[in-house]
């Protein structure tokens, strides 16, 4: 079943780049010869959004880092799914350990972020992981399951949902689940989509790992049967990153 699922590889640039930068980041994305069959996203700063949908690739699509829970109001600093569709924007990233570990969002307001987009008709990227102490105290399952069924208990759709299981521990540290690490999470969170939501849904849904993920470790991670591909940080702002699309030729 694997080879039904596209791989999928997202660069999260975050809070990084201006316009001189971003051109150097489309310019080898232009000249790299990307895989055909992976299926590439890369979310600028809310900014730039408009700026590198203007610019990127053909074939590579622009995803916002982030959006609110309803179409508009008085939400000072946010943006709306509505307001990605009007700008061509068709995928974002929910959830990040970012938003939950820096901003405070909760399960609860992840789901109804999740909910929401996908009622815009916006793709999206939806994160889950646990934090070093989680690891350590044999939590991982009980956390990622339980980020998932908030999503899952919002959601009765799931073909406009990539799953990216982030380890915080392992996020901008230079620290990276082992393949047999991630594959373990990963075949762990497909079973429990199968047994909680469907059968169909779990063999189909597209789960990729992030947490440092670079040029030299991406091969031995792709290859790992049920990682679909990679929700990637800091290398995605380096001519590295090609070589991370191009983990499975």
């Amino acid at each position: 079943m694997a080879s039904a699922r596209k791989f999928f590889v997202g660069g999260n640039w975050k809070m990084n780049g201006d316009k001189a930068a971003i051109d150097g980041i489309l310019k080898f994305l232009q000249e790299g010869d990307l895989s055909a069959n992976t299926e590439v996203v890369v979310s600028p700063p809310t900014i730039y959004l408009d700026y590198v949908q203007q610019k990127v690739s053909k074939g590579v699509c622009v995803s916002a880092q982030n959006c609110y829970k309803v179409p508009k109001g008085a939400f000072t600093g946010e943006i709306s799914p509505a307001m990605l569709n009007d700008m061509g924007i068709g995928w974002v990233i929910l959830g990040h350990s970012e938003r939950r570990n820096v901003f405070g969002e909760n399960d609860q307001l992840v789901a109804e972020k999740v909910a929401h987009a996908l009622s815009a008709g916006v793709k999206v990227i939806a994160c889950i992981g646990e934090k070093l102490e989680e690891r350590e105290a044999g939590k991982t399952e009980e956390v990622v399951f339980r980020q998932t069924k908030a999503i899952a208990d919002a959601i009765s759709d799931w073909k406009n949902v990539v799953l990216a299981y982030e380890p915080v521990w392992a996020i901008g540290t230079g620290k990276t689940a082992t393949p047999a690490q991630a594959q373990e999470v990963h075949q762990q969170l497909r079973k429990w989509l199968c047994d909680n939501v469907s059968a169909d849904v779990g063999n189909s849904t597209r789960i990729i790992y992030g947490g440092s993920v670079n040029a030299g470790n991406c091969v031995e991670l792709g290859g790992q049967a049920d990682l679909d591909g990679f929700l990637v940080g800091g290398a995605s702002l380096k001519p590295d990153f090609v070589k991370i699309i191009n983990a499975r030729c």
